[in-house]
């Protein structure tokens, strides 16, 4: 198998695409990248005329070296076919000047649900391509979206445990709800008394944790991450970019060539890095718009070239943003320092130790040329919601609201004119609140009978996921401290399943 894979932190920590997906994390701490990304392309010109999981399989093929293409087509197939309520899996919608493509037809209402639904059979074909017996656990952080779509995804997948961690409080109640209760034998979950950075820390030391997974090791058990710090979670995103352009070339809104922006709605940098990924794959992208709410560490570090996650954590009507370490940002210094691990290495030790590092002037002015950074707090992002509904008929939620004000801003601001793309990345009845009260002002109605108001005024239709939840039985309602974590992967991991279906 090729090697193509190393730890943004140590050149020597090398692996194979299949090996990378098993592992997640490199056993540095580091997170796995491809030295060469970039040295193929996709062909733009083949793109028009082709279908999402076409594109899909091009993308998969080349970051995912060391699978076969007809192992990869299977994957693809498996996790797309009548999986999505959308035919085209993320369509692309003309909202006043913008374009929007909509993230959110998947099983679970959220954009976590393109990657998530393909990941549960990349690491099933890795299993079998690496010749391993054993469970995998996957461990999961969430701030909302990742969990129930990491739950979904692997629901009575054979041969593994999903366990999710989210912050109590920090998500919102339709999110918890979709957690809490999810079916399948093989899933558990838990809320922890601390914020998403906390859960996100927490997963990563036991991923390091020497130790602990000598343990589990010794009992035929292995970790695996569904957070978009595994390669597997982040290369299926980046073949939405490209469907997306495609799209826009057979709209005649570009021509094949034409650079487009794409405004995304950012916390763990995921989502916006499989843009530049995208960009290092050929695709005509001019500029990737960050956008953050108030956690606006990723604003200042776009703006100022320094990261410093010193400050207030606070909990917004955009919770799956409320993130202050936003992980894959490590691979974007990975390839803005050229490559340099010892580089990379030293800014995660003084991220870990003092909160803050600052990159070279070189490394700020690659970093400008791709990106922009924009913030939006409250009250703009809900006269957003109000905005787009009233006068293009068209409704988003609190996410996807701070990325389209952001990618407003970004126009007055430097009178670029280049075609916009704004990433929507729910639905939003997974934020009914929050959308009801940007519209029609506060209300004390509970969140689901919000939800059947919400549709019934706005004539848009409730997605079948989330129009039932309610009635569903709670079935986890774990709690437990940072400390406790360990403790909780131990117990999932002893828990016998009755019935496991084949994947």
């Amino acid at each position: 198998m090729a090697q193509s894979y190393e730890s943004t932190r140590n050149f020597e920590l090398k692996a194979a695409a299949s090996e990378v997906v098993l592992k997640g994390i490199a056993d540095d701490g580091g997170l796995f990248v491809m030295r060469d990304l970039g040295e193929r392309k996709v062909t733009i010109n083949s793109l028009p005329g082709k279908t999402y999981m076409e594109i899909a399989e091009i993308v998969l093929s080349i970051l995912l070296d060391d699978f076969s293409k007809d192992k990869i087509k299977e994957c693809v197939r498996k996790a797309y076919t009548d999986k999505f309520s959308a035919k085209e899996i993320t369509p692309v919608a003309k909202v006043g000047e913008n374009y929007v493509t909509e993230l959110f037809h998947g099983p679970t209402s959220a954009f976590k649900d393109v990657a998530l639904s393909i990941l549960p059979h990349l690491m099933t074909a890795s299993y079998d391509m690496n010749k391993m017996t054993g469970e995998i656990i996957i461990l999961t952080a969430t701030s909302g979206d990742t969990g129930k779509a990491a739950l979904e995804g692997f629901k009575d997948v054979k041969g593994t445990k999903v366990v999710v961690f989210y912050p109590e409080g920090g998500v919102s109640k339709v999110q918890e709800v979709q957690m809490s209760t999810q079916e399948g034998e093989n899933t558990f979950v838990c809320a922890i008394k601390c914020n998403f950075d906390d859960a996100q820390t927490g997963v990563k030391n036991i991923f390091t944790n020497e130790k602990f997974n000598k343990e589990m090791a010794a009992r035929n058990k292995f970790l695996s991450s569904a957070n978009s710090i595994n390669i597997g979670r982040l290369v299926p995103q980046i073949a939405y970019y490209f469907y997306t352009y495609k799209k826009l070339i057979e709209k005649e809104a570009v021509k094949i060539g034409d650079k487009v922006n794409f405004a995304v709605p950012t916390g763990n940098f995921g989502n916006i890095l499989a843009g530049y990924y995208a960009k290092m794959l050929g695709l005509p992208i001019n500029k990737l718009i960050c956008a953050s709410n108030e956690n606006n560490v990723l604003y200042d570090f776009i703006n100022t070239g320094v990261y410093n996650k010193n400050r207030e954590l606070h909990r917004t009507i955009s919770p799956s943003m409320d993130i202050l370490v936003s992980s894959n940002l490590e691979r974007l210094l990975y390839y803005l320092s050229g490559k340099d691990n010892e580089r990379v290495k030293d800014y995660m030790e003084k991220l870990n130790t003092g909160g803050q590092y600052e990159i070279t002037d070189e490394m700020a002015e690659k970093l400008r040329e791709d990106f922009y950074g924009g913030c939006v707090y409250k009250e703009d992002a809900q006269q957003t919601i109000k905005k787009v509904y009233e006068e293009y008929g068209y409704l988003i939620d609190t996410h996807t609201a701070v990325a389209y004000k952001t990618l407003e801003d970004y126009k007055i601001n430097t009178k670029d004119e280049t075609v916009s793309v704004v990433l929507s990345t729910a639905s939003p009845f997974k934020f009914a609140r929050s959308v009801y009260e940007s519209l029609y002002g506060r209300t004390n109605v509970d969140e689901f009978a919000l939800m059947e108001e919400l549709s019934q005024k706005t004539k848009v239709s409730i997605p079948d996921n989330l129009k039932y939840i309610k009635n569903k039985k709670i079935r986890h309602s774990e709690v437990c401290t940072v400390n406790e974590m360990e403790s909780f992967v131990v117990k999932a991991s002893n828990e016998l399943i009755n019935e496991v279906k084949n994947d």
